[in-house]
């Protein structure tokens, strides 16, 4: 047997280890330790290999831009809990209600700024879904518009900066934090544009299934409501645009700008008498969890590709991409196949660290632009969680509606918001630009 052929191997096993459901880590390190004596007996490589994985294990310890990763979560996170991403959301609710379609409208802005503010999926979804789809329902939206909107805004966190995605995804393709988030600014704003513009087609086109708030619950003080957005508003709209701006700027590093970011969330939270104890333990929870999830899956994709690469597994996945039919083209169709397919089934940051490192090199030898790649990537992974039966979004959603709400509501909510992100991703491999245009 070839040696690629264990490397095929190897990498099914990992695959069914995490398709049982043991944790991704584990399953990624336990399949590269079961490997270790087949290599040494076919002679692909000696015990002394595994002495290059504490090397691995300090680098990914030292690595400065992942220090960015557990500061815009806490930051996100503390918004959440102190109830500030709550308030954002009434007040802009408030302020469209009184027109067609404005409760939607009002989720897709709240959902792009939170997106922005939290860049964790699951975090806006059960956020959202949570504080707006009983309002929704109180006032007869649609069930079918409701859980749509609310799913697909909240997916908005894999786009648009600053997200911990991006900030992960720029650090597996080798590419600056920076510059991805510049990449990916337009078309992330671009997708929410569309979904607002298709609420609000919906609310025209049928306007019972995006009604006005009734005459006895708008606001009768208009401009003191428009006060109160600018004071809920202001503040984390404020601290989102100096965390990017000095990160365009050059002015601070994605790792400095996310400290700030942690500090000025915290700040908005005592300002605005939020800063509780439970909050703070709770911001500090999340966070602590969610990057040690992290952590651990990139050391144990770590060891899986040492091991991998001593079978030569890593030359032989480039040369199969490489000549694909089609060149480029064909690469592009068949690493977005791969993606979408495994985002049904396993979580970004997994397949950040277990196939992004296979596809990277083939990227390089066809001369693709990676920020373009890294951005087309982070949209195709926000389809594939949109995607009926297993999108990621659809669980975090169903676990937070109302038992009246039926499953195949959702996923009709769903299908519109895929086709647009279709069209999306499409114009984004189309038209370069659209990634390109603040990409120095």
């Amino acid at each position: 047997m070839m040696l690629e052929h264990y490397a095929g191997l190897m990498f099914l096993a990992a695959l069914v280890f995490i398709f049982s459901g043991y944790p991704v880590a584990f399953a990624l390190a336990g399949a590269a330790l079961a490997f270790v004596p087949v290599g040494i007996a076919v002679g692909a490589f000696d015990f002394n290999l595994l002495t290059a994985l504490p090397q691995g294990v300090y680098s990914i310890m030292e690595n400065y831009t992942l220090l960015a990763v557990p500061y815009f979560i806490f930051m996100g996170t503390m918004l959440e809990r102190s109830g500030l991403a709550e308030d954002l959301l009434k007040t802009m609710g408030q302020l469209f209600g009184p027109m067609r379609g404005g409760l939607a409208l009002s989720v897709v802005v709240v959902g792009t700024l939170l997106a922005a503010a939290t860049g964790v999926v699951g975090a806006t979804v059960v956020a959202m879904g949570l504080i707006s789809l009983p309002v929704m329902m109180r006032y007869g939206y649609s069930r079918v518009l409701s859980t749509g909107v609310i799913a697909a805004s909240g997916t908005l966190g894999q786009v648009i900066p600053p997200s911990v995605v991006l900030i992960v995804l720029a650090d597996q393709i080798g590419v600056s934090v920076g510059d991805l988030f510049r990449g990916s600014l337009l078309p992330g704003v671009a997708l929410a544009t569309m979904y607002a513009l298709y609420a609000g087609g919906v609310a025209l086109v049928k306007p019972s299934a995006a009604p006005a708030l009734p005459p006895e619950d708008r606001p009768a003080n208009l401009p003191a409501l428009l006060a109160r957005v600018l004071l809920v508003m202001i503040p984390p709209l404020l601290l989102i645009i100096v965390v990017l701006g000095t990160i365009f700027a050059g002015i601070a590093t994605p790792t400095e700008a996310g400290a700030f970011g942690a500090l000025g969330a915290t700040v908005l939270a005592a300002a605005n008498r939020r800063l509780t104890l439970k909050a703070l333990t709770d911001t500090m929870d999340a966070t602590t969890r969610l990057t040690a999830m992290v952590m651990f899956i990139l050391v144990g994709s770590r060891a899986f590709s040492l091991i991998f690469r001593g079978f030569y597994g890593d030359l032989w996945i480039e040369d199969m991409l490489t000549n694909l039919p089609g060149g480029e083209i064909g690469f592009l169709i068949v690493a977005n196949l791969v993606v979408f397919g495994l985002g049904f089934f396993i979580d970004f940051f997994e397949i950040a660290f277990i196939v992004l490192p296979l596809l990277v090199p083939a990227a390089q030898v066809l001369d693709i632009d990676l920020v373009w790649f890294g951005v087309i990537i982070a949209m195709n992974l926000q389809t594939s969680f949109l995607t009926p039966p297993f999108g990621f979004s659809l669980f975090y959603l169903r676990g937070v509606t109302p038992a009246s709400i039926h499953t195949y509501e959702i996923y009709r909510g769903v299908i519109p918001f895929i086709a647009i992100q279709i069209i999306g991703l499409t114009l984004v491999i189309v038209y370069p630009p659209l990634v390109n245009w603040l990409v120095p």
